[in-house]
């Protein structure tokens, strides 16, 4: 069903909107998690630190669909706030031709670059390079089924059914652990078996969100000759997604950076590495949600000309943002030691792992008021703002980490410490922007 935005108290609607995504974004992130647990137990810590090494690559083609198809998401949002379904049927025909495309070209891509990006670019360990070759090579054919799966997301969305993404990552999730357990544990695969589960449960949820959004709304039912490709709508979607790809990009790429410094601190390093950001992917996701909650809502709320209520529902989803982020950060902090016990690592890379924990308990409390706001420029259509604050967090966070990992003071603690103060320096920018007002005027409505 899908839920106007345009109506009503604005958190309880940013509430009901949201709870689905943070579900499904919990389930998407237990089938990560299952294959980080079951390689770490089943196979060897490094086997583990080999699909850590591919964390940074599957990060950069995941935000390639994932910003592409806010774009289509934020100019859907706005046409449907401002009751146009006719045109949204246009965007999302245009859309699914354009996605089904582009995945099929990075899965090509993915596939023929895995090892030079794996070599050259990351530099990876060669301990881990072979199976890291095996599995982000698997990894990237089934990319066309992400990009799939991520615009009809991104569509359903836009139209207020936050519901519908919930269903399809749960039956996802349910088989990717399924297989995990079956490909891993007991055909011995190793890595190669993990990468299939991932692609399999991918193309689960591409075929569900489609067979979902064709069977429940009658406007937005294809058949293969109704798809329409149209040139100039097709560009507009990338004109407006292609910074939000960008900011998702640059995230990656950072993050890229930051891997080939984690690289070189050895193999506890890795390790530690690869089970942190796991661990803090959790942590963020009630900011990831209401971002993209903000992002629906604003551009709702932009279509039907009403930027005061937007202005309100901010205020209100920081408040719910960190009501629920707050006891996260508090568990991460004083029980670190126990969830790290869950991903049998010890010695130096569980204590490298517990300071990591223990400085990104702070940091997700800055992100509870960072990204809703993020998510506002992104559905006002500011999203060339939005992808300059994140070319500053990431800007900030690599010089940083590179110069203060050779400090005394620091050491490899500045890889963490990095990441709190160059989001203190972002949120401070965005804000200074949302202040000065100019998004209440953007339209993308014609």
């Amino acid at each position: 069903m899908t839920l106007d935005l345009t109506r009503g108290t604005p958190w309880k609607g940013a509430l009901r909107f949201a709870l689905p995504l943070l579900l499904g974004n919990l389930l998407q992130q237990l089938y990560n998690t299952a294959d980080t647990i079951i390689v770490g137990n089943y196979v060897s810590d490094r086997a583990l630190s080999a699909v850590g090494a591919c964390t940074s690559l599957t990060m950069l083609f995941t935000a390639l669909a994932l910003g592409f198809s806010i774009g289509a998401g934020v100019l859907a949002a706005q046409y449907f706030g401002a009751q146009k379904p006719g045109e949204v049927r246009r965007i999302a025909s245009t859309s699914i031709v354009l996605f089904l495309g582009l995945g099929a070209a990075m899965s090509v891509l993915g596939v023929v670059l895995a090892r030079m990006l794996l070599t050259d670019l990351l530099q990876t360990h060669p301990a881990h390079l072979e199976m890291a070759v095996s599995y982000f090579s698997i990894y990237a054919a089934g990319l066309v089924f992400q990009f799939g799966y991520n615009i009809a997301a991104a569509i359903l969305r836009a139209i207020g059914d936050s519901k519908a993404t919930l269903y399809f990552l749960f039956a996802s999730s349910l088989v990717n652990i399924v297989l995990d357990l079956l490909l891993v544990a007991v055909v011995k695969m190793g890595v190669a078996g993990a990468a299939v589960a991932t692609v399999i449960s991918q193309l689960l949820s591409c075929v569900l969100s489609f067979w979902y959004m064709h069977r429940k709304y009658e406007f937005l039912r294809f058949s293969p000759r109704e798809l329409r490709f149209e040139p100039a709508l097709a560009r507009r979607v990338l004109t407006i997604g292609a910074p939000m790809a960008v900011q998702q990009s640059v995230v990656s790429c950072g993050f890229m950076f930051l891997q080939r410094l984690v690289n070189s601190c050895g193999e506890d390093m890795v390790a530690s590495f690869t089970v942190g950001s796991r661990i803090e992917n959790y942590l963020i996701l009630p900011t990831i949600s209401f971002q993209s909650t903000m992002a629906t809502y604003t551009g709702q709320n932009i279509g039907a000309k009403q930027p005061e209520r937007v202005s309100r529902g901010l205020r209100q989803v920081i408040l719910l943002a960190l009501c629920i982020t707050l006891p996260l950060s508090a568990a991460a902090y004083f029980l670190a030691p126990q969830i790290i016990s869950l991903f049998a690592i010890s010695g130096q890379a569980a204590a490298y792992c517990a300071q990591h924990l223990h400085l990104a308990a702070w940091a997700v409390l800055v992100f509870a008021v960072y990204f809703p706001c993020n998510g506002l420029l992104q559905g006002a259509g500011e999203g060339l703002y939005a992808t300059a604050c994140a070319a500053l967090a990431l800007g900030v966070r690599v010089a940083l980490a590179y110069l203060l990992v050779k400090t005394a003071l620091f050491g490899v603690t500045a890889i963490w410490w990095s990441q709190l103060l160059a989001w203190v320096v972002t949120l401070i920018f965005c804000y200074c922007h949302y202040f000065r007002g100019t998004w209440k005027t953007r339209t993308l409505v014609k």
